[in-house]
């Protein structure tokens, strides 16, 4: 066997590993198997097949996921107990510090993985299968945003350096899918050769709900968040006879969430914060 075969070989195990502990729910496990196939590459391009982006972020997103989680409910705790209970309101306060440092450090690796390894550095018009390039880029860009959102989210210190590195990354993606790698400030909405993403990719649609999210829950700018997700959703309808078979099960879900935030954030509780739906998985998860 040589080495390529060696190499390849290994590979293969890994994503059966981890789509094994995915069955398991054993994400752990999961994260770890698609941490070592993405540091098989060379930075700081590597280029993961799609099935392998998939289960990357399925993986670390249920990490995270499971975190985040049990943050909120420690700190509901932790409120609930801060003036009638001194010492409950103690337990709350270091359990919650010990989650949080897990959350960063899983944070930390994704970016770490992500910074290193996957976001493309160079496109241009001369970039072999320009529109997977752009798709990989926008995919990656927008995980970069959502991990340093989950950052911002349980801050104490530098909450402003998220907010700033997440509000970039989103902003990069909004642009790369929207125009590919023409102009931004041009008329032109983007086109084949530019890369440029249909409005009905779930992809883009993903990027879009989860932006708008930041908006409203990060910036608490619920005017933007209102106008990025009806913008979305009212762009992808017009274009709804577009839509292919294979991506309408995952486009449709994400324009339903879309519009279930909407409804939720133009409701007449105005004075209520009111958590949006965000992103799902292309498979679904």
């Amino acid at each position: 066997m040589s080495e390529a075969e060696g190499v390849n070989e290994k590979r293969s195990q890994l994503v059966a590993r981890a789509k094994l502990a995915e069955q398991a729910e054993r994400y752990e496990d999961m994260a770890n198997a698609m941490k070592a196939v993405t540091q098989m590459g060379t930075a700081p391009e590597v280029e993961l097949a799609q099935e392998e982006r998939n289960l990357l972020s399925v993986a670390y997103k249920n990490v995270v996921g499971a975190r985040r989680s049990s943050w909120r409910v420690i700190s509901s705790i932790e409120i609930k107990h801060e003036k009638d209970d001194e010492n409950k309101t103690k337990l709350a306060t270091t359990y919650k510090q010990k989650i949080e440092k897990e959350l960063n450090d899983v944070c930390h690796e994704v970016l770490d993985l992500l910074d290193k390894y996957l976001i493309p550095q160079e496109i241009n018009s001369e970039t072999s299968e320009l529109s997977n390039k752009v798709e990989s880029k926008v995919f990656y860009l927008k995980m970069k945003g959502d991990y340093y959102r989950y950052l911002a989210e349980v801050a104490s210190s530098d909450k402003q350096g998220a907010i700033d590195e997440s509000e970039e990354a989103y902003k990069e993606a909004y642009n790369f899918a929207q125009h590919g790698i023409s102009d931004p400030t041009a008329e032109s909405k983007g086109s084949a050769d530019s890369g440029a993403m249909k409005t009905t990719h779930p992809i883009r649609l993903g990027l879009a709900l989860n932006y708008s999210v930041f908006h409203y829950e990060i910036k608490t700018n619920h005017k933007k968040a209102c106008e990025l997700a009806k913008t979305a959703f009212d762009d992808a309808i017009a274009e709804l006879d577009q839509l292919s078979e294979d991506s309408y099960k995952d486009s449709t879900l994400i324009m339903q969430l879309l519009r279930d935030n909407l409804t939720l954030w133009t409701s007449d509780n105005d004075d209520q914060d009111r958590d949006g739906h965000e992103d799902v998985d292309e498979d679904g998860a």
